[in-house]
């Protein structure tokens, strides 16, 4: 079967996978989801993939791949890509679909996520949403991201990088795209990170695109990033108002 969107879900099968899959299975207006889970490695019980298997909806797969190992470097595999080693790339090939997303296991999506991001693709080769930062603390929205995922030539990182969209936000069409495929597996800094920056680089470089210019995407930053996050609140807040984009 060949669906109308397929979803990328790299995991260590940490708690908040529930939530992700769940916020996949309650997509609106598609007629058909494939879900492709690929476990990196198992630092949590692997219980909720059957549980998540029984509560899949109608048009909607949910297929788990498990090597059984982890092809990330620091896990002992062959990959630099700290987050998943070669999953996407892996994932992306195997997506019975033409349309790819992706949802890391620790964020979520709104209803309208896909359906939004398969009307904004028409006649383009890629498409994008807004995203939400949540605190991850609380676990709680706290604002529309106005700073960082906002697109091609926009942001805190239009000089180094020409804007910046978040992997979660991504909707690819396979056909058109399908040659930066392999990016997913190629880090921008020794530590094994950066490999989104490395894909944004090929789409907005490369490619048709468009935005949404609806905010369906839900972040959790890292705790780290918390202070700079704030900054970009604050200073908002200050000089030109809080209304979100979009």
């Amino acid at each position: 079967m060949i669906y109308d969107a397929a979803v990328i879900v790299p995991t260590t099968l940490r708690p908040s996978l529930a939530r992700a899959v769940r916020s996949v299975f309650a997509q609106t207006s598609v007629a058909s989801v494939q879900i492709l889970v690929g476990v990196d490695i198992a630092r949590g019980p692997a219980d909720i993939l059957s549980t998540l298997r029984q509560e899949c909806p109608p048009g909607m797969d949910l297929h788990v791949i498990d090597p059984g190992y982890s092809t990330a470097r620091h896990n002992g595999g062959y990959y630099p890509t700290y987050a998943g080693g070669s999953l996407r790339t892996v994932l992306s090939y195997a997506a019975n679909s033409r349309y790819l997303a992706y949802l890391d296991d620790d964020n979520w999506w709104a209803p309208t996520h896909l359906s939004d991001l398969l009307r904004a693709i028409d006649g383009v080769d890629w498409a994008f949403s807004y995203r939400w930062y949540v605190d991850p603390a609380t676990q709680q929205p706290l604002c529309i991201d106005q700073w960082e995922s906002v697109g091609p030539g926009r942001g805190y990182y239009r000089r180094r990088f020409n804007g910046f969209v978040d992997t979660n936000c991504l909707l690819l069409d396979k056909d058109k795209c399908h040659w930066m495929l392999p990016a997913w597996c190629i880090p921008l800094t020794e530590r094994g990170e950066g490999e989104d920056r490395i894909v944004f680089e090929k789409l907005q470089s490369g490619h048709t695109y468009k935005c949404t210019e609806k905010a369906t995407t839900y972040y959790v930053f890292r705790a780290a990033d918390r202070a700079v996050i704030q900054r970009f609140i604050d200073r908002e807040k200050t000089s030109m108002g809080s209304d979100p984009i979009g």
